[in-house]
């Protein structure tokens, strides 16, 4: 997966408090954890559940999620299957 997140860094970086931020580990663990975690049938719907994480974070404003699946059944040769979505707070 690549992750994209859009916030406004500027109130972190004034400080270099990582209070006022995303704590990046923290949140690569919890998207580790949706995709280890229930089984999906499509990439669509792991892409919508990891945006759904991201945008837990308060200062994300909005996510950019692409899932690869390298192994996806097609039937003709290829390197890569990916969906890529764009979410953001309402």
């Amino acid at each position: 997966m690549d992750v994209g997140l859009g916030l406004d860094t500027r109130p972190a970086a004034a400080g270099d408090d990582l209070s006022r931020t995303v704590d990046y580990g923290s949140l690569a663990g919890r998207l580790v954890a949706v995709v280890e975690g229930e089984p999906v049938n499509l990439i669509e719907t792991l892409a919508d559940r990891l945006a759904g994480v991201c945008l837990e974070e308060p200062p994300v404003a909005e996510v950019e999620i692409t899932v690869h699946k390298p192994s996806a059944p097609v039937p003709y040769p290829f390197t890569d299957v990916a969906v890529k979505i764009r979410r953001s707070r309402p």
